[in-house]
């Protein structure tokens, strides 16, 4: 086990599986103690399972087998109160935050043109994937700003950097989350408060931490299931697809001492995919 995030606190949103899990577990290798959230139930516009209470306590067992005290609770990132009353309990639980991991986020509804898209399901992806993380800031920032400490890692993609067909929504809001990463690490910069983007590319859906985001946006696409890793590949420079373990260890990087000096970043982890 390490420890460098002994004695820290780190909430994670969309923790039930994927990159969510894998970056609990990995933090709790790394001795921090951890308030892992997720919707844990399902949106009917998205059009596939989200992470489930089961999922989530999974997730939870496998950081307490590590050593680390955890509170797990469902929450909507769309609902303040809920985001509210998550962090309140962090506090209460652990009296400090000290890293707060943006995760969660829809890839559905998507797979349409532009003028496709109703104005119900723009706004869903938008109110997930962008205005959620700036609740989780919001609620975060101030205990970050009185303690004059934190590290905010918003997990956007590179759609957040080039665009893609077919997927306006989700660029959009992995744009917007970049812009709003960069607007908050000059805002809190004064106060010692980190905030940092991830880009991850094309994740393989890794079935040991339940991932399935891949397959989902080749489904949007109407790629067939047997297909897609190899779509995906034939654009990867490394010729690999990215793993979970690659963005959990560059988003324990951000998380710890070592990266003290970085903020307002963008770290593309992409296997060189937006380098072309």
């Amino acid at each position: 086990m390490g420890t460098s995030l002994q004695g820290k606190t780190v909430v994670i949103t969309g923790a039930a599986r994927g990159i969510g899990r894998e970056c609990a577990v990995r933090f709790a290798d790394e001795g921090a103690d951890l308030a892992l959230l997720d919707i844990a139930g399902d949106l009917d516009a998205v059009g596939y399972p989200l992470g489930s209470r089961s999922q989530l306590g999974h997730t939870a067992e496998l950081c307490e087998r590590r050593g680390s005290a955890v509170v797990a609770a469902a929450v909507d990132v769309r609902d303040t109160a809920q985001v509210d009353a998550a962090v309140k309990e962090a506090l209460g639980r652990f009296h400090t935050v000290d890293v707060l991991v943006n995760n969660a986020g829809i890839a559905a509804p998507s797979g349409l043109v532009l003028h496709e898209i109703s104005e119900s399901d723009w706004s869903l992806m938008l109110d997930v994937d962008l205005t959620g993380a700036w609740r989780m800031m919001r609620a975060v920032a101030p205990v970050m700003v009185a303690q004059r400490s934190g590290s905010i890692i918003n997990v956007s993609s590179t759609a957040g950097l080039v665009g893609y067909r077919n997927f306006s929504g989700y660029v959009t809001a992995k744009h917007g989350l970049i812009g709003l990463t960069k607007a908050a690490a000059l805002d809190y910069a004064p106060h010692r408060v980190r905030v940092n983007a991830l880009c991850p590319g094309s994740v393989r859906d890794n079935p040991l931490v339940e991932g399935r985001m891949l397959a989902e946006i080749a489904h949007s696409l109407d790629v067939p299931a047997g297909e897609y890793e190899e779509l995906f590949l034939r654009d990867q420079p490394m010729n690999t697809l990215i793993e979970t373990s690659d963005i959990a260890g560059a988003a324990t990087w951000l998380a710890g001492d070592d990266s003290r000096q970085v903020t307002g970043a963008v770290i593309t982890v992409d296997g060189g995919f937006t380098s072309r």
